[in-house]
């Protein structure tokens, strides 16, 4: 079997997490209060990881209609699971100026190696 063969047996198989698929910038945040140093309550953002992550924005296919217990999710990050750094929906995401919400956090097949997170994008009130 020669490499383009090979090359396309392999992209057959499940969204395969390359470093180019993985193209988009984002911050996971946190804005829990938190004690600085000097031990006063500070309230505001805290960046607990920034990373590289694959996103994906809500359209109509069927990977989306069997998503449909999240109906409020309007985007999907994918992205490797970060050490000693638990995501929840407590946390928030910034990409490319606009915030989501966290609704759904999933082990990927379970193997612990990446994570997909549904999210729903935050409107700015006024």
């Amino acid at each position: 079997m020669g490499y383009g063969a090979f090359a396309i047996k392999i992209a057959k198989g499940y969204d395969n997490m390359s470093f180019g698929k993985m193209n988009t910038l984002i911050s996971i945040i946190s804005t829990e209060p938190a004690k600085d140093a000097d031990g006063f309550v500070t309230t505001g953002d805290r960046v607990l990881a920034s990373i590289r992550a694959y996103k994906e924005e809500r359209h109509g296919n069927e990977a989306w209609k069997n998503r449909a217990a999240f109906t409020s999710a309007t985007a999907m990050f994918r992205f490797r699971k970060i050490p000693n750094v638990q995501i929840t929906t407590s946390l928030t995401i910034a990409c490319a100026d606009e915030r989501y919400n966290i609704i759904s956090v999933e082990d990927v097949k379970g193997r612990g190696m990446y994570m997909e997170v549904l999210c729903e994008r935050l409107v700015a009130g006024g």
